[in-house]
């Protein structure tokens, strides 16, 4: 998508659809943790009983993108399998069951006598998602939206179409044997829709793309709703000189390969001078027999690696079976490279020595830093949320896996009888500030 696209203003049918969402959030807020917990469980009944017809239109979807010449790391995310449905529709259930995020008391404080201020958390209010590829998405969308009180209008790539639209049946299908309204959730399907969600302003209160580095940046620059969410997963693990050779391999192994499309996936080794002969002697024949390609800069090319890195590796999130590999002098070395090409995802740190992990995990600016352990676990479903709704690099919170705590807010509520400001301010009243 490129930055010059203008952003259609919204069609009547678009403003219709987006303003029933609205109002349907309003009603959902003011819907009981037990009523929003049972739509979530009659969500994940109708998504099991519609598996069958959402595993078709899935590979239907497959079929044509993949005559379409949809790239590998998409069509990866594009599958939508009998384990991955079972997998989403279990995090629905985890959802559920997760303690009811509205209502909290963040502050209970007096100011003055009979004068009191809380502050609870509440709902957003209506979030405009739009992804590329996953349909699993939907679902973890959809879910974590209902339990925090919030409306959802989700826009899904045209690849996923098919898919998308059978999830969305049958999640509204469950929605409307409860007390929470189906068009709580809406489905966008055009480009047009999608660019047009933008300008919503008013009614959407908070914009999560999920997708390319070319969809956020443009979502980013093109609407003034808050944005959250990533643009690159360009993600490290720093391979110190006291370090276990063999777990350090089985991390940065798993790191890359387990599933290398997901953003979570580690796309830069950073080797320490120490050990990088001696670690490259047996990862290069590991990750060969696993079809990795490897990219080194000029030493680690002496160690047996034969692709030159070029300067634009250390900034590429490859989605693939691909990993740069670059040998450091020392940890500050390695920390100086995460900060000049990471993106703030996720990084991580193999080693024995517990002071160097420490000076490691409190010098990486991300949003999840990791020792001795696969970048991969940075995910809702991994960290206990039940599902995310993305992951946010921003500094400011929420950040990393956004699960039901990133989807509320507060308000502040003042109780007093007939309390004036003028009285505080000429000294008749004063102030107690007592917290309870």
């Amino acid at each position: 998508m490129k930055k010059s696209t203008p952003v259609p203003y919204p069609s009547d049918d678009l403003l219709l659809s987006s303003s029933r969402v609205r109002e349907a959030s309003v009603s959902l807020g003011q819907c009981s943790n037990e009523q929003r917990q049972q739509a979530l469980t009659a969500m994940a009944d109708a998504l099991t009983s519609h598996a069958k017809s959402i595993i078709e239109a899935n590979l239907e979807d497959l079929a044509r993108s993949e005559l379409t010449g949809l790239n590998k790391s998409l069509l990866a995310r594009l599958r939508l399998d009998d384990e991955k449905l079972t997998l989403a529709i279990e995090g629905v259930r985890q959802v559920a069951a997760l303690p009811d995020p509205i209502g909290l008391r963040q502050l209970h404080r007096e100011l003055a006598d009979n004068l009191y201020l809380q502050r609870i958390t509440v709902p957003l209010g209506v979030l405009g998602v739009i992804f590329e590829s996953r349909p699993d998405a939907v679902i973890q969308i959809a879910s974590l939206a209902i339990r925090s009180g919030n409306g959802a209008i989700l826009k899904g790539g045209s690849e996923a179409k098919l898919t998308n639209e059978a999830i969305v049946i049958a999640l509204k299908e469950g929605l409307s044997t409860t007390d929470v309204k189906p068009e709580s959730i809406s489905l966008l399907t055009t480009r047009e829709e999608s660019l047009s969600l933008l300008r919503l302003d008013g009614i959407v209160d908070l914009i999560i793309p999920r997708g390319s580095n070319e969809l956020v940046r443009y979502i980013q620059d093109n609407t003034r709703i808050p944005v959250l969410g990533h643009a690159d997963g360009i993600c490290h693990l720093y391979i110190d000189s006291e370090v276990d050779l063999s777990q350090a391999l089985a991390i940065s192994i798993d790191s890359k390969c387990q599933y290398p499309a997901a953003c979570n996936s580690v796309e830069t080794l950073l080797l320490h001078k120490d050990i990088a002969a001696s670690f490259l002697e047996i990862a290069i024949p590991a990750y060969r027999k696993l079809n990795v390609v490897l990219l080194g800069d000029d030493l680690s090319r002496s160690y047996g690696i034969s692709t030159k890195a070029e300067e634009e590796d250390w900034s590429t999130e490859y989605l693939d079976l691909k990993l740069s590999v670059k040998v450091v002098s020392n940890l500050d070395e390695a920390l100086a490279h995460i900060r000049r090409y990471g993106s703030r995802h996720t990084d991580a740190i193999a080693s024995r020595n517990k002071q160097t992990a420490q000076k490691f995990l409190r010098s990486v600016d991300s949003s999840g830093v990791y020792h001795n352990c696969s970048t991969r676990f940075a995910d809702g479903f991994r960290y206990g949320f039940g599902a995310e709704v993305g992951i946010s690099t921003q500094t400011l919170p929420p950040r990393g896996p956004v699960g039901l705590d990133g989807l509320v807010t507060y308000r502040y509520y003042l109780e007093g009888d007939g309390h004036l400001a003028a009285d505080f301010a000429s000294g008749l009243s004063s102030f107690s500030h007592k917290d309870f």
